[in-house]
């Protein structure tokens, strides 16, 4: 038999490893040029032509007419284009570019809630909602609910400057745009704003749903369904497909909904993996900064990467970052074995099996062996890897969960799984969670009855959670891994075992076999906490037409519901400033307000320099070296973050608060820490004269830590308002 010797295989490995890496080098992929704000004075329908030159200049010989495939030019600079990494690092390099990265993907990220956050149906509301137009990145709107009919609407604001194509839009359903750059569509896509998925519906309706009586899931979280700003209007940016939900979409559905004329956008999207970015390396960190920069604000999902420290995935601080918590709903679905022992687990489980007992498998007994499938993938139910025969009639019983479309003709799934199930699944059978606990013990009577065992799966029941609220396990923590001395999320939001509005296109388990085919659905995700969020932040809007995003922000946070660190050990990590008051939030006493030239001053200390600053503001901005490297420290937060070893002398903050209660008022600075701290703040007494008056203040934090993390707050208190910062020290 021939053999290579070590060496000439150490080279061919080699020769193989440098041919993959060059083969990679020139395939080319989809990678967006994002160029900052527009140039001044230039001509705005001249930027294709533009990039167009550019591309070009790259591209060389292979450029052919349509490689620019998108150019962003309504709200900012940019263009979507094919490269290899040598042309993307080429482009790069040029003056006006501020980065190049590429096309990444992206995954999806009430009544009661709604009540629960204390904005009941009858609450105090302005005239003025009518004109606030939510904009809604997503996967589009199933205009047949109920939710948005437009009964009872007037027509657009004036100022909307929006447009409907492939949908016929009514005086609630404003706007309607779909973005698919690459062109890349499933035979289940419908190319227009109609949802197919039921995410954006979703999400739509619980931002600006109208009020809807008696609904329910089959009998569950039955009530009133309606949005938290119901007056308002709701413009649809369908960005997201069945297979993909990409960068660039969301970058161009940004790009129209500023122009449109939005005041809030709500996008519940995020990575599906934990990877640190810069700031301008991803979409939704550019298009809000551009929202900011017209005036409009932005809310986003904080993602469901969590419990893990640092799962976040959007961090900006000019956006606001939304945890999901729960609001006291809650879904019990029990397992009842033949020898009579009864478990409780987790799920939304409609369907009832009368108490009927059915033989239990387990599935790492069955593998799809001709499949070329093992016991090691089947146990946990790895798409395809279980005998489809050897389940009929039978309770599957998984060490996991990847997807039960397998198990057509079985009876029942038991899914056994390690961590908290606080977001109950809804599937296309009788199905539960359980704990691995549990799972062996009905392993333990299925080998004691020598594989005999049998079980029934009841209909779930709706419970209150008495420990509500808390933070879901699924949702993404902070601190954020980029600025570290800056509090991420910002405000936690209702986002479990939420009801909203749903598409007559996709069943409620969006598997599909299942027959049930309804108008709301429950599901959970900081993609439900998100529209809340929104919502709150267009309620305040409503009262305050003129505030920039940072006070509507400022407002928020300052005046949020302080939640338990004892439910939530990575406190302010999980929850940031406490849940969201909406109610509280129209009125606040004082705000943190930031401007476009405060965010410049910051990205300078983060690192980039006067060059980078110029392309994106187009001004005449300037990066001084080391005296930008406190500039984190000076941010107009309403928020105090600070990373340190174990000692540390004096961190010390400025801050500037607006008067937009009383004219006339003192505020007093009260204090709550461990005396591990010592925070001081001077002056400690703010005296105002008038709405609108600025006073500034310092606050200085010294002390020892011995512990990961140590929370604190500083609370503006006038006897009337309370304005309330989270501060956290934090360690390693």
């Amino acid at each position: 038999m021939f053999s290579l010797s070590p060496f000439l295989l150490f080279l061919l490995t080699c020769t193989l490893i440098h041919q993959a890496f060059c083969s990679s080098n020139k395939v080319r992929k989809t990678y967006i040029v994002y160029m900052g704000s527009h140039p001044k004075g230039i001509d705005l329908a001249t930027l294709p032509s533009i990039h167009s030159t550019m591309a070009q200049n790259v591209l060389g010989s292979d450029f052919e007419p349509g490689a620019v495939l998108h150019s962003y030019k309504k709200s900012f600079n940019g263009f979507v284009v094919k490269l290899t990494q040598d042309e993307a690092e080429a482009l790069a390099e040029m003056d006006d570019v501020m980065s190049v990265f590429p096309n990444r993907k992206h995954h999806l990220q009430t009544t009661k809630s709604w009540d629960f956050i204390g904005l009941p149906q009858q609450v105090n509301r302005m005239s003025l909602e009518s004109d606030i137009i939510v904009g809604v990145i997503d996967t589009g709107i199933w205009s047949k609910s109920k939710s948005f009919t437009d009964e009872g609407f007037g027509p657009p604001p004036k100022k909307w400057k929006g447009s409907c194509h492939n949908f016929t839009c009514n005086n609630k359903i404003i706007g309607a745009r779909y973005f698919n750059i690459e062109g890349s569509y499933s035979k289940k896509d419908i190319k227009g704003p109609t949802d197919v998925d039921g995410h954006g519906s979703h999400c739509a309706s619980t931002v600006a749903g109208n009020v809807v009586s008696s609904v329910s899931l089959q009998g569950y979280a039955s009530g009133t369904a309606r949005g938290g700003v119901p007056s308002a209007r709701i413009a649809v940016y369908k960005a997201c497909w069945e297979t993909h939900c990409t960068d660039a979409d969301i970058l161009a559905a940004f790009d129209e909904a500023i122009v449109d004329g939005v005041d809030v956008i709500s996008v519940s999207l995020g990575s599906n993996e934990v990877v640190y970015y810069e700031y301008f390396v991803g979409a939704i960190n550019i298009g809000s900064f551009h929202a900011m920069k017209r005036g409009v604000f932005t809310s986003n999902g904080a993602n469901n990467l969590g419990p893990n420290i640092s799962s976040m995935t959007n961090y900006a601080p000019w956006l606001l970052s939304v945890a999901a918590s729960t609001f006291g709903r809650k879904f019990v679905t029990k397992v009842q074995l033949g020898n009579g022992a009864v478990y409780e687990g987790s799920s939304i489980n409609t369907f009832d099996l009368r108490k009927k007992m059915f033989p239990i498998i387990f599935a790492r007994d069955i593998p799809n062996a001709t499949g070329g499938f093992n016991s090691s993938l089947s146990r946990f139910c790895v798409k395809d890897s279980v005998d489809k025969d050897a389940v009929k009639g039978k309770i599957v019983l998984c060490e996991g969960i990847i997807q039960v479309g397998v198990f057509s003709g079985a009876a029942g799934v038991i899914f056994g799984d390690a961590t908290t199930k606080d977001s109950p699944h809804n599937f296309a059978l009788p199905a539960t969670f359980l704990s691995l606990r549990d799972l062996r013990e009905i392993e333990y009577y299925y080998l004691k009855s020598k594989r005999n065992a049998t079980a029934t799966i009841f209909k779930s029941e709706e419970v209150e959670d008495l420990l509500s609220p808390y933070i879901a396990s699924f949702s993404s923590r902070g601190p954020n891994p980029v600025t570290p001395n800056t509090l991420k999320p910002d405000i936690a939001a209702p986002g479990n075992n939420v009801i909203a509005a749903w598409t007559q296109l996709n069943p409620i388990s969006e598997i599909e076999d299942d027959k049930r085919i309804l108008p709301y659905n429950i599901i959970s995700g900081t993609s439900m906490a998100c529209p809340h969020a929104a919502a709150a932040a267009a309620y305040v809007k409503s009262f305050h037409p003129n505030w920039s995003p940072a006070r509507i922000k400022s407002a928020l946070m300052t005046t949020a519901t302080p939640m338990s660190s004892s439910l939530n050990p990575e406190a302010e990590f999980a929850y940031g400033a406490g849940l969201i008051n909406p109610v509280k939030a129209a009125n606040p006493g004082l705000v943190y307000d930031i401007s476009e030239a405060d965010y410049a001053e910051f990205l300078c200390g983060e690192g980039y320099t006067s060059k980078e600053l110029r392309i994106l503001t187009q001004d005449k901005t300037t990066c001084k070296g080391k005296d930008n490297e406190k500039a984190v420290y000076n941010l107009n937060l309403p928020s105090f973050a600070v990373y340190v070893n174990d000692t540390f002398s004096g961190y010390v903050y400025h801050r500037t608060v607006t008067n937009v209660g009383s004219a006339n008022s003192t505020y007093k600075a009260r204090v709550i820490s461990s005396f591990l701290l010592g925070i001081e703040v001077i002056p400690d007494v703010l005296s105002f004269t008038s709405i609108g008056q600025k006073k500034s203040f310092s606050l200085t934090i010294e002390g020892q830590i011995n512990v990961e993390m140590i929370s604190a707050s500083l609370i503006w208190d006038d006897g009337n308002y309370q304005v309330r910062s989270p501060i956290v020290v934090y360690g390693s």
